[in-house]
């Protein structure tokens, strides 16, 4: 596997201010955009309660918004092509904040499905964005330890909600704590009052006018690899992730300050391993990274989901989302590296949701599974992972090779 040389890749700390502005804004849009989501993840069981249904039936919530962000990377995706990365930025990132606190309104399970709906769809167009506008704007060299920075972003999001559950949930409840979702409106004001346009689109925004439909076809195989790749890829993720707290709570019967206590933990070890493979980048290149921190997760899969008693769990989970994150470290510098100028805030953003997509449903599948075990979510949380690592690394190894120039 080709890799992408970066023997010289220079120190975060030595970008100019503008870059590091954009690097900011692209990683703050993505800890929020998680923050906002996860809170719906730690507060499954208690809207169950509330409204009377199964969490499998509030689990639904957790499916649709994934599946409308398909359609929202497409739609902002597609106006930032034209108008820039920047403008469309800021408007996404106020909608998902507005629809996150509007959750906690939803006077029946009907209306908040319909809300966590629209909060996809807004949502689905925040990493694209963020994505393309950092990668076009810091250099070569910089792109991989950025990545691994960018997607630090996600479980630094999940790290503010759990601590936000552990702080308030006892006292506030659950509709009160998706009012904390407006904290993301504060970011609009950063980027506007500081953040450039991508200096890449600045200087080629006459081929912006490019026809989508042509462009994706001409780059249709690499992107049904790149579906394929990314179904994985959120598989992963959230087969990892969001039933984690429910299985804490029900399997093991651990409270409230526990639970927020290990899902804490357990990011600040995603952190870790997006930064620590972000790191490693430069000698392994991008494809040989994924494939490393995929592996590393294997042999975590008994402890994480069969250990025995807290401190078990807890060293599990830090460790599972450590190789986990550290595999997602490269999803931003690859996917963007692959992509087609005229297409590269749409094209990054579709296939990572179409992934999304095709695997929204995997959260249902394993409340499904746990329920008929008799509630054993051990059991569906290790075989979704297992199975999962096996075919990321699979795909990963015969997957095509990034491009240095993005230019």
């Amino acid at each position: 596997m080709a890799t992408i040389p970066e023997a010289a890749a220079p120190d975060v700390a030595r970008l100019t201010p503008a870059q590091r502005r954009a690097v900011w804004a692209g990683f703050l849009g993505w800890t929020l955009d998680a923050f906002d989501f996860f809170l719906m993840v730690f507060m499954l069981k208690a809207i169950a309660a509330d409204f009377g249904v199964g969490v499998k039936d509030v689990s639904e919530a957790l499916f649709l918004t994934l599946a409308a962000r398909p359609l929202g990377a497409l739609v902002f995706g597609r106006l930032a092509d034209r108008v820039g990365r920047r403008p469309v930025l800021m408007g996404v990132i106020l909608a998902f904040s507005v629809f996150s606190a509007l959750s906690g309104a939803a006077a029946s399970l009907t209306q908040l499905l319909l809300v966590r709906a629209l909060f996809g769809f807004a949502m689905g167009g925040e990493w694209g964005l963020g994505a393309s506008l950092v990668m076009e704007t810091v250099p070569a060299a910089a792109r991989g330890r950025v990545s691994g920075l960018l997607q630090s972003g996600y479980p630094a999001g999940y790290l503010l909600a759990s601590l936000a559950y552990f702080l308030f949930f006892d006292a506030l409840g659950w509709r009160w704590m998706f009012v904390l979702g407006l904290a993301p409106a504060l970011l609009v004001a950063f980027i506007r009052a500081g953040v450039e346009e991508s200096p890449v689109f600045l200087a080629r925004r006459h081929e912006a006018s490019a026809p989508s439909l042509r462009v994706f076809a001409d780059h249709w195989k690499r992107g049904l690899y790149l579906v394929v790749l990314m179904t994985a890829f959120t598989t992963l993720s959230h087969g990892t992730q969001d039933l984690y707290p429910t299985f804490l709570q029900d399997q093991h019967g651990l409270p409230t300050k526990v639970t927020g206590t290990i899902t804490l933990l357990m990011n600040l070890g995603a952190i870790c391993g997006a930064l620590a493979f972000g790191l490693l980048s430069h000698r392994l290149g991008r494809q040989r990274t994924i494939i490393a921190a995929a592996v590393l997760a294997a042999p975590v899969i008994p402890l994480w989901a069969y250990g025995d008693g807290v401190a078990q769990l807890a060293v599990g989970a830090v460790l599972m989302q450590f190789a986990v994150q550290g595999a997602w470290s490269m999803v931003p510098a690859y996917l963007n590296e692959l992509s087609p100028f005229a297409i590269r805030a749409t094209f990054p953003g579709v296939v990572y949701q179409l992934g999304n997509l095709v695997s929204s449903r995997n959260v249902v599948f394993q409340a499904d599974l746990a329920a008929s075990r008799g509630g054993d979510y051990a059991f569906a949380l290790a075989v979704v992972a297992g199975i999962t690592v096996a075919v990321l690394v699979v795909c990963t190894t015969f997957g095509p090779h990034p491009q240095d120039d993005m230019s």
